[in-house]
């Protein structure tokens, strides 16, 4: 049974965190027409900067990463000479993500555009945008070498069918107002890790449909938030609601609040990021520079340009070192050193 059809009965009452949630996020999405009258150049940056770090941060939840140096060519080049697979994977998903932002309208959620979705971001490999051909639980490997089964995913054989089932659920649960939809998205969300139905890439193409959803049902912050950044940021709570929804997951006996919680709070943080940058100030900076700044708000003790690079893919090197400079002559941070080895620190 999928989470889906758990609300298709009236007696799955909705979790009391969730209604908050949904409460507040009904708000923000009052107030999101508000936001998207702003500079049209502040957001043209904030959505040019959300497709730059969804690609990054979503590619490293997974231990798919590229060098900072390298982001602009590969993710800003039309025909960009890649080095690695990595750097291939990280151009599909940015790819991938161009298509959702230019046509979410008009894409079904269906079978043929989920395969589409995980072709883009696996490139040029053998089974891309092909189902699973082979069982395959998800391991947990531990650093002393041990591991152990953390979820036991639905078998090869039974994958297109459980495929079909979710994307019908999906479609006769909006159709009939089973539960909220972004409830149901969060739901659709789980079912789908469960299953499981490529042999890699399914996280990043559960975080495509996420978005994908999202604009769907006109909740559109990932347009100029990335969604992906911040659940990396808040990757081990990810895990954590993971597991905690997907036990019991194949009887029908699982809890699935944890992870659909984790979902809405991340909507919900994704919103008032948005607000911050955009609703509530009275006179923006650059986009870019909000970015460094933010950033440089996090760091806890020394920090150096390189981390912030990192943590900013997309914003060059120059740009990082004019925000630093302005900040150190209005006295709010200091440096140590010279040159790549320099440390930062807040002041005060």
């Amino acid at each position: 049974m999928t989470t889906l059809r758990l609300f298709r009965s009236t007696t799955q009452q909705v979790h009391p965190t969730a209604a908050w949630y949904l409460s507040d996020l009904g708000e923000f999405r009052g107030k999101q027409e508000l936001y998207t009258r702003q500079s049209p150049q502040r957001l043209k940056a904030l959505r040019e900067h959300a497709i730059i770090e969804s690609a990054i941060s979503s590619n490293r939840i997974e231990g798919v990463s590229v060098a900072p140096a390298r982001v602009r060519d590969i993710l800003g080049a039309p025909k960009p000479l890649f080095r690695d697979r990595d750097e291939e994977e990280v151009r599909g998903y940015r790819d991938a993500l161009a298509w959702i932002h230019n046509e979410a309208s008009g894409i079904p959620i269906d079978e043929d555009a989920i395969k589409r979705l995980h072709a883009l971001t696996r490139g040029q490999i053998w089974d891309a945008g092909q189902y699973k051909d082979k069982d395959g639980d998800i391991i947990e490997r531990y650093p002393n070498g041990q591991e152990r089964v953390r979820f036991s995913t639905v078998p090869a054989a039974a994958t297109p069918a459980r495929m079909g089932d979710l994307v019908r659920d999906w479609r006769h649960c909006l159709e009939e107002g089973w539960v909220h939809p972004l409830i149901a998205l969060a739901a659709f969300n789980l079912d789908f890790l469960c299953i499981h139905p490529f042999r890699d890439g399914n996280g990043r193409v559960s975080r495509l449909l996420w978005l994908l959803q999202s604009y769907q049902l006109g909740y559109e912050v990932g347009r100029y938030i990335s969604l992906e950044r911040l659940v990396e940021q808040n990757k081990a709570r990810y895990y954590e609601t993971l597991e905690q929804s997907s036990n019991g997951w194949h009887e029908g006996k699982h809890d699935p609040w944890p992870y659909i919680n984790y979902v809405l709070f991340i909507l919900k943080t994704g919103y008032r990021e948005f607000a911050e940058r955009v609703g509530e100030v009275k006179a923006p900076r650059g986009a870019k520079t909000d970015q460094v700044l933010a950033t440089i708000g996090k760091f806890v003790g020394d920090f150096t340009v390189t981390q912030l690079e990192h943590h900013c893919p997309g914003v060059s090197r120059d740009m990082i070192r004019r925000v630093l400079r302005e900040q150190q002559a209005e006295g709010a941070v200091e440096c140590e050193g010279r040159g790549p080895a320099a440390r930062w620190r807040k002041k005060g």
